[in-house]
């Protein structure tokens, strides 16, 4: 998942604030840098509480441990226990579990799918991180949600048009869109290949050359 990885995180850090709040029920006011492995998301809320948000494209079995050890880590390092989401980007229909049970043990952590939050709601957002988040939630329309967020981009700034798009190109593959994004570039004043973008180009190329080699070899 490191292509969306990275896209997505940028995405929550930056302008989707409404996606978080509809994510987390409150105002993350600080993100952390997190000296832990393989922790995504670790922000303050409003109130001092820390929010932990996990992203996950695959269903993973071991996902309540990997949670339970993350969960420790942060207590070992901030000392104090976060508030855990994992967020959910797949395509397939989710199957983890969101809690681990044992003798004497209890431990559970929220569970969403992204696709139950509302897109329609993220597309009216004025934040363009939101609009890009939304293609991955429950939408009445993908097409037209594409068209709406490419002509948001197009009256963007380039530098900042340039950076959109690149992060709209990786996030629409998890819901296999990249050619409704071609579609509406070809009508739009936007000609940009997310290749040369200095972050995302070189993840971009890298999910390419991966998919042409699984069609070689299921050839």
């Amino acid at each position: 998942m490191q292509e969306y990885d990275v896209a997505l995180k940028l995405l929550l850090k930056g302008s989707a604030t409404l996606t978080v709040r509809e994510l987390t029920g409150t105002t993350v006011v600080k993100w952390l840098d997190v000296e832990l492995p393989k922790v995504d998301l670790l922000g303050q809320s409003v109130d001092g509480q820390l929010i932990h948000i996990e992203l996950q494209s695959g269903n993973d079995p071991a996902m309540p441990f990997r949670m339970m050890e993350y969960c420790l880590g942060v207590q070992r390092l901030f000392g104090q226990f976060p508030r855990q989401i994992l967020l959910y980007v797949g395509e397939a229909p989710m199957s983890m579990r969101s809690e681990l049970r044992g003798p004497g043990l209890s431990f559970q952590y929220g569970l969403i799918d992204i696709r139950t939050l509302n897109g329609d709601r993220l597309l009216e957002s004025e934040q363009l991180g939101d609009n890009v988040i939304a293609i991955l939630a429950r939408l009445r329309d993908d097409n037209g949600a594409v068209h709406r967020i490419m002509e948001r981009i197009a009256g963007l700034a380039m530098a900042e048009r340039e950076t959109a798009r690149a992060q709209l190109m990786i996030v629409v593959e998890l819901r296999h869109l990249a050619e409704a994004i071609e579609e509406e570039a070809h009508r739009m004043p936007i000609d940009l290949d997310i290749r040369d973008h200095s972050v995302l180009g070189p993840m971009f190329i890298k999910a390419e050359e991966k998919g042409r080699r699984e069609g070689l070899q299921a050839g």
